[in-house]
């Protein structure tokens, strides 16, 4: 555990990236094998406003990794973060923070987007994409991108994380998106396995219907356990999951990089409820 430690402290640029590349190309070959959807879309077409997004994403998170860094540096140093107060096995220090990472700079994030009216109208371009699949992982505005940061920050800390468990989770985090959004269809009993500790495929797909109450569940990020504790875990037939937003419910605007740069200013529209 320590060595796992040790190279995510020092964790290369070039590893970084090509767990990014390596992940989207993964499961962008998985999806043609294992479809959940027969999707009848241009796949590249359809990739290329949601790897814009990825690329605004990373740019955004590159110019302020140093805030990252100073913050985790100063709570190690000052003994501060609910890590740092307790005495814990290496194992469990690493698998705390990771689990509380998770819970504030996901979970938490996720949920106060979809309750906080402005910050869902941001939030908003992540779900408006008809066709979900592995690119949809990073399909978030700009300003989601920012917003997501600063509860990352917080998330470091309240946590007290070292800069190794930060780029763990942050490894962890990008893998899990990019395996719970790819178009690809799981044997149900494995998926449903899966969900009791990770968020798997089906769970999250839900979170993409198109209809509340299945809009608001299913927040997790990497671990599951959030969603069924504070009881916003649901199920559904994933054969009858609709992607996209009643209320943006235009694919042509919704694929369209100059409309979805603009979504987040549209005046709120309130959604549908439908009976469960």
């Amino acid at each position: 555990m320590e060595a796992l430690l040790n190279y995510f402290e020092t964790i290369p640029s070039l590893h970084r990236s090509l767990i990014l590349v390596g992940g989207i190309t993964f499961f962008w070959l998985l999806e043609g094998a294992l479809p959940l959807f027969k999707f009848s879309y241009k796949k590249w077409k359809h990739a290329l406003p949601n790897l814009f997004f990825t690329l605004t994403t990373i740019i955004i998170n590159f110019a302020l990794a140093f805030l990252l860094l100073k913050t985790s540096d100063w709570t190690v140093a000052n003994n501060f973060g609910v890590i740092q107060w307790v005495s814990l096995p290496l194992w469990a220090y690493i698998l705390v923070g990771v689990l509380l990472m998770d819970f504030i700079g996901a979970y938490l994030a996720h949920y106060v987007e979809h309750k906080i009216k402005p910050l869902w109208m941001i939030h908003l371009v992540h779900h408006t994409d008809h066709h979900v699949d592995t690119t949809t992982a990073n399909r978030h505005h700009p300003l989601e991108s920012m917003i997501r940061f600063t509860f990352t920050l917080m998330a470091v800390l309240v946590v007290g994380a070292p800069i190794g468990i930060v780029m763990l989770y942050q490894s962890l985090s990008l893998i899990s998106t990019q395996f719970t959004h790819a178009n690809i269809k799981l044997p149900k009993k494995v998926d449903a396995a899966i969900s009791w500790v990770l968020v798997s495929p089906d769970m999250h797909k839900i979170h993409h219907h198109y209809v509340l109450p299945y809009t608001d569940s299913n927040y997790g990020n990497i671990f599951s356990l959030w969603d069924r504790l504070f009881g916003t875990f649901k199920k559904f037939d994933r054969d009858a999951i609709v992607y996209g937003v009643d209320t943006f419910p235009d694919e042509v605007e919704n694929s369209n990089l100059k409309s979805l740069l603009k979504q987040p200013f549209h005046k709120y529209r309130k959604p549908t409820r439908v009976e469960e």
